[in-house]
């Protein structure tokens, strides 16, 4: 029987430990700043990446993860019979899928790699790769993995509250929220990921009421659905990340929580004191 090993990218940000159970490769996209260059997760972590945002007086910018790199990890499996699934951030997010497809191109004929656009990111894209890796772990054939990637596709999403749109409007990943610019202080956007593009939700007065409103924004969305796995993500706001998705198990129930925080790449984008909840309902 063939092996199938998962590739996906590091603004997935599925926790260590999950990684090493399902056996699953990380390719890093890069973080630019200034004159240097960083492969995100692994030559820069969130906390230093937070940190060092604070005092900046040139900010970063970033890129899709590099041809070469997934060539690199592409031969790597092939060479120890894997066929290949990687499971990618939204095509409408980051130029990855273009530079796996370049990759793909460069491999002989027939090499089994498939490339599948989440149409999402972070915990959202991290929960349809682990429904794949339990399924390939109860013995799925990539026909079957796809089936279950297109279905997990449909089960998950991120909604998220941002203290400026600042960050993703000088990104250019801002969609509709663009509506929202020049709001007052005191009025929080909410957005959320839809058909792979950060699109706008609602605003709400005060922090608390953006919060409490993830929750049950949520809870519409997953439409009573079982089973339902949650996560919190945050841009190095962990405790407040913590209690939200401690609120929102409470509230909903979920037979799966993680809490993680979002990467150096997403981070530059969404900017500090981001919080998210992502969810997956139905399997």
């Amino acid at each position: 029987m063939s092996k199938i090993a998962l590739v996906t990218d590091s603004t997935s940000y599925i926790p260590p430990a999950l990684l090493q159970r399902y056996n699953i490769t990380v390719a890093p996209l890069v973080l630019i700043w200034g004159s240097e260059a960083f492969e995100d997760g692994v030559d820069i972590q969130p906390s230093e990446f937070y940190a060092r945002l604070k005092t900046a007086t040139v900010m970063p910018t970033t890129s899709q993860v590099t041809i070469p790199k997934f060539s690199e990890i592409f031969k790597q499996l092939l060479a120890q019979d894997y066929q290949v699934l990687a499971m990618l951030i939204s095509e409408k997010l980051s130029g990855t899928i273009n530079s796996a497809v370049q990759a793909k191109s460069l491999l002989p004929d027939g090499a089994p790699v498939e490339i599948f656009d989440s149409q999402s990111t972070a915990m959202a894209l991290g929960f349809q790769v682990l429904a794949v890796a339990r399924a390939i772990e109860e013995g799925a054939n990539m026909s079957a993995a796809l089936k279950v990637a297109e279905q997990a596709r449909q089960s998950t999403g991120i909604v998220f509250a941002v203290d400026t749109l600042e960050f993703l409007h000088r990104g250019g990943r801002i969609g509709s929220g663009s509506r929202f610019l020049g709001t007052a202080l005191n009025i929080k956007p909410i957005l959320e990921l839809r058909d792979g593009k950060v699109e706008a939700l609602e605003r709400v007065r005060t922090r608390a009421k953006s919060l409490n409103r993830l929750v049950e924004l949520v809870q519409e969305k997953a439409g009573g659905r079982t089973p339902l796995r949650l996560a919190s993500l945050n841009a190095n706001i962990p405790a407040e990340a913590h209690d939200l998705l401690e609120e929102a198990v409470a509230r909903l129930g979920a037979i799966e929580k993680i809490e993680a925080e979002l990467s150096p790449v997403i981070g530059t984008h969404a900017g500090p004191g981001t919080i998210a909840l992502c969810y997956m309902a139905g399997m």
